[in-house]
């Protein structure tokens, strides 16, 4: 999973620097389209003074929701904060498990953390992140699936390597069903998106899931990265701008360039925890070591606190 949100991001920056005026006029555009600020203001709460992007350690929610209707706050399906440090233009990746049972600000019982959208959009969400994770939630860029689709097809489709037979639905609610065979198969928009959502059916859940969503946002990533038609990338660049938005400015993307190395060697943070069935509801209980474990990874990378020291045993036995 730990590429694919980066993918509007260098959809966006990677024409402005190949195909000069014309996508360069298109990409700002594009930028001021989708740019929709937060109602808090541009710092979070947490932060004495809002960040640098230029300068700063920040760090970024990223969101894919369930809907292409920009005025319904529906469920947050997909929960992803990264931290990224200036120092060594390095990034962590944590990817919150949309059932996770939380705290939602403002709410009387603890709820799983995809339905914060759903009751305050954006804003509560990155409450929510900020109450579960204790660390500033600076930026957000938040993508539906339908957009998944659309850019997808407008990068003429993706090439994955399928594990094993399954069949499954495309869009939400759609009652077309999309096929898959084990082997190399070329995926349009719609069997892109059903390929990444389907969990029922994989021995491995969750982790079979997140494994081929990566696949499949490597596969985008390379095709974006190989198109020479200046006509796609308008293609692409006119599906970001209806079916993104974000607090990110140009100039705040742009400053992104450094990181561009980093895209190979992200490190992930991982969650752990049980599940747990309450009245019925199915909840993603995540255990308080591995909370409290994240939660002290991406401080040390945001600079908020020292890195622990780690004692030997002789340290321990009170040794030098």
């Amino acid at each position: 999973m730990k590429r694919w949100i980066f993918i509007p991001l260098l959809v966006i920056v990677l024409p402005l620097t190949l195909f000069g005026t014309y996508l360069g006029y298109k990409v700002v555009t594009t930028a001021s389209d989708m740019q929709e600020d937060l109602a808090r203001g541009e710092k979070s709460e947490k932060r004495d003074e809002a960040v640098d992007i230029s300068k700063d350690h920040f760090s970024v929610l990223f969101l894919g929701v369930d809907t292409d209707d920009p005025n319904e706050n529906s469920r947050a399906d997909a929960l992803i904060l990264a931290t990224f440090n200036r120092e060594d233009s390095s990034i962590k990746l944590l990817s919150i498990p949309r059932d996770s049972l939380v705290d939602i600000p403002g709410r009387q019982n603890r709820d799983k953390i995809n339905h914060a959208h759903a009751f305050g959009g954006v804003d509560l969400t990155i409450d929510t992140v900020e109450n579960m994770l204790d660390i500033p939630v600076d930026f957000y860029t938040k993508m539906n699936f339908h957009g998944f689709v659309d850019i997808i097809d407008a990068l003429g489709g993706v090439e994955v390597d399928v594990p094993f037979d399954f069949e499954t639905h495309g869009t939400e609610g759609s009652a077309n069903m999309v096929y898959f065979e084990e082997g190399r198969q070329h995926l349009d928009g719609e069997e892109a998106l059903g390929y990444v959502r389907m969990r029922k059916q994989d021995p491995r859940g969750d982790l079979g899931r997140g494994e081929r969503q990566q696949e499949v946002m490597e596969a985008v990533i390379r095709r974006a990265g190989s198109i020479s038609s200046v006509a796609r990338y308008d293609d692409v660049l006119d599906e970001i701008g209806n079916n993104m938005s974000t607090n990110l400015s140009l100039g705040n993307i742009l400053s992104l360039h450094p990181y561009a190395q980093s895209l190979d060697s992200i490190e992930t943070v991982n969650l752990s925890g049980n599940d747990l069935t309450q009245n019925g509801v199915y909840y993603y209980q995540v255990s308080e070591d591995s909370l409290q474990e994240a939660r002290e990874r991406l401080k040390v990378h945001l600079d908020m606190i020292e890195e622990p020291h780690t004692y030997s045993a002789q340290e321990a036995n009170g040794y030098e």
